[in-house]
């Protein structure tokens, strides 16, 4: 009975004695921050139509509150307007830049109080460099110089693709033209 016991303090000992150097070591190497597995750059140009620029226009209010204009953004923040887009992306800042793919989706102001907007939206490229999709989606608080929000998917290219997308309001026009830098990371890449 005392040498089981005896036996059953050594293994005990061993035990405490593994699980302490495990940890031990582990402080030794701690874990690396991620990189991202690839970062592309975009700017999407957004004209929104004011009953004036058909021709030019590549987002519209397709749903107001009430109180709103279907033509005219409603409202101090725009509270309850529905807006879809199908814009230019471009590599540089230039709106007359040769387009290597379209966002298209669409922005929800949400909040009366505070300018903001949930986007739901993919970038479509129809280039020779780029083959497919990215889908994003999140909250926009507008008036952050940089916001981020979710890559939430892919397709060719970016197929299943994971990761942050930072946006900065480059560019703005009263309530007519407004140009997003979108700087993407990739934290999941196939």
């Amino acid at each position: 009975m005392q040498t089981m016991r005896a036996h059953n303090l050594i293994i005990s000992l061993f035990f405490v004695i593994f699980i302490v150097s495990g940890s031990s070591a582990m402080a030794k190497y701690p874990s690396r921050a991620r990189k991202p597995c690839r970062r592309l750059v975009f700017y999407f140009h957004d004209i929104i139509y004011n009953g004036k620029n058909s021709k030019n226009a590549t987002a519209a209010i397709v749903g107001a509150p009430d109180w709103g204009n279907m033509t005219i953004l409603g409202g101090q923040n725009h509270f309850g307007d529905l807006v879809v887009f199908d814009d230019p992306i471009t590599l540089d800042n230039n709106l007359h830049s040769t387009p290597v793919g379209r966002a298209q989706g669409f922005y929800i102001y949400d909040k009366k109080d505070i300018f903001t907007a949930w986007l739901g939206f993919s970038f479509v490229f129809n280039s020779t460099e780029h083959k497919g999709s990215i889908n994003f989606a999140g909250a926009d608080p507008l008036m952050n110089k940089t916001r981020d929000i979710s890559v939430v998917g892919g397709t060719g290219d970016f197929f299943m693709a994971r990761g942050i997308a930072t946006l900065m309001t480059d560019a703005f026009e009263g309530e007519v033209y407004f140009r997003l830098r979108v700087d993407i990371k990739l934290y999941e890449c196939w």
